[in-house]
């Protein structure tokens, strides 16, 4: 040959491993070439020119990985800088975006992309993360598809929707949009790269033929940090951009507070100096329950997205920090669809590689080479964060998030999720459940008579085989714990208030 979501649960999982330091570059490089060569010529003809493209993208990809292996840590900590003062700016400091012409205007510039190749097999479901009912039977899909449609009947726009699928989600995804042919949004689907999984021991790819449907197991979606690549080869950036498209916005779809927002938009299109940010990332302030997110640094002169897998081990503790590191990344970015050409045709396109380390069911150790969609920050002219209100950064990964956005804490309008009035704090709930009785929807949703009511909930914790009546009010802080054998029944119309409860309790409704 001629020369992107899965989350490691931590950053040893992440880190390129040091085991393959006896190989030299050209030794792992040349037997690689080799075996995708094979693998090149078991694909259909029709296939092999995509086939070829991706190919050489994974190439490249594990090229880097050596290196990195070879020279450990890209992060020297006593490198790191603030940030200089207008790195990050402040939600605050945008201004309206005006009304009528000028919001169609630009609106009308705006291409709107949701990260899609992920499963729901996290909350014990089968198919597209996406297609999960979170709210009023609507999916992810469902809610997105709202959003933009209200936007373009509001405004007379014309933005349309783009799904980044898998080879995992993409067959079911297509079938599912074909219901939104009569709204008023044009919907596109392109797939990121499949990329052959690699036998940890040996460096070879387990694949032995091209053909995904007959060993889909050796194959992955290597992470959102394909987006650049994958978007180009499908032709949808110079098409967006022959039509006039100025800025791209990408977020992760099970992110639902991740809208299109007017004052960012205005930010970068209508302000002062139009078109000079080339990227910028949503960032928001970090809790305790943050510590692991990425953050935004001043590194060799350049606004760089520092990742927990990039820190020295005897550093972890400070990245955690809450007052050191203050923010961290939405995953929610914006990035002007002309840079992006441009740092593709000049190849300088830089992203660091995740190393994810897995074993299979026949006790194959293997490893994945991904990106991360953020990493390319520092690859633009005038990169900036903006640290934007909590209640843009709204993922739903477990059944704790879903019991969230399925509450009265939210108002649904137009396909937007929005904390209600009523709340008398902007924080959200912490929210616990058992991962055995509760971690699946389809279990979770036969726990709960009806959702309770958490408008002035602080934190719940249930563990174990725990039910809930209809109508029931959570206040404060409750903490609900049936040991092993037993099980508790919350009755209908209770109220819990600050309340420990454990044990057994079944109160049968008359």
């Amino acid at each position: 040959m001629t020369t992107t979501s899965l989350s490691p649960s931590s950053s040893e999982q992440r880190r390129p491993s040091a085991e393959f330091k006896h190989l030299t570059k050209q030794e792992a490089q040349g037997r690689l070439t080799h075996d995708l060569e094979k693998l090149l010529h078991t694909c259909p003809t029709h296939l092999r020119e995509a086939t070829q493209k991706e190919l050489e993208g994974f190439e490249k990809l594990f090229a880097r990985f050596i290196y990195e292996s070879s020279v450990g840590a890209s992060i020297n900590w006593d490198k790191i800088e603030r940030l200089d003062q207008g790195s990050v700016r402040g939600y605050g400091e945008l201004m309206e975006a005006g009304s009528g012409e000028i919001l169609r205007s630009l609106l009308n510039k705006l291409v709107v992309v949701k990260l899609n190749g992920g499963l729901g097999t996290s909350m014990g479901c089968k198919g597209p993360k996406s297609i999960i009912p979170v709210r009023s039977d609507l999916t992810f899909l469902d809610l997105t598809v709202q959003q933009i449609e209200h936007l373009n009947k509001r405004y007379g726009s014309e933005v349309p929707l783009v799904l980044m699928n898998s080879f995992n989600t993409d067959e079911d995804t297509e079938k599912v949009i074909r219901k939104y042919q009569g709204f008023k949004v044009k919907t596109y689907t392109f797939n990121q790269s499949h990329y052959p999984r690699i036998n940890r021991e040996s460096l070879v790819p387990l694949p032995t033929t091209s053909t995904i449907d007959n060993n889909r197991e050796s194959w992955y979606p290597p992470g959102h940090g394909d987006f650049y690549q994958s978007f180009k080869n499908s032709g949808l950036l110079d098409q967006f951009i022959n039509q006039g498209k100025e800025y791209v916005f990408i977020s992760n779809i099970d992110n639902l507070g991740a809208t299109v927002d007017l004052r960012i938009l205005n930010f970068l299109l209508g302000g002062q100096h139009p078109g000079q940010c080339e990227f910028l990332m949503e960032v928001t302030d970090k809790t305790r329950a943050d510590v692991k997110g990425g953050t935004l640094i001043k590194y060799e002169n350049k606004v760089r997205l520092l990742e927990i897998a990039q820190v020295p081990k005897e550093h972890v503790d400070d990245f955690k920090s809450v007052k050191t590191f203050k923010i961290f990344n939405t995953n929610n970015l914006w990035i002007k669809l002309s840079a992006m050409s441009e740092v593709m045709q000049e190849k300088t396109l830089d992203m660091e590689v995740i190393v994810n380390n897995k074993t299979l069911d026949n006790g194959t150790n293997i490893i994945q080479l991904e990106q991360a969609v953020g990493a390319a920050i520092k690859s633009f002219n005038g990169a900036l964060g903006l640290n934007v209100p909590r209640s843009r950064f709204l993922p739903v990964k477990k059944t704790d998030d879903l019991l969230l956005v399925m509450s009265n804490l939210y108002n649904l309008q137009h396909g937007t999720l929005t904390m209600s009035s009523l709340r008398q704090f902007d924080t959200t709930p912490l929210v616990k459940l058992g991962s055995f009785h509760f971690g699946k929807v389809k279990d979770f949703l036969k726990r709960f008579g009806t959702i309770p009511d958490m408008l002035e909930l602080d934190h719940l914790a249930v563990s174990g085989d725990v039910t809930f009546g209809r109508r029931v009010v959570l206040k404060g802080t409750v903490i609900i714990i049936a040991n092993h054998g037993d099980r508790i029944d919350i009755p209908a119309g209770a109220i819990l208030e600050n309340k420990i409860i454990s044990g057994n309790l079944r109160i049968l409704d008359h």
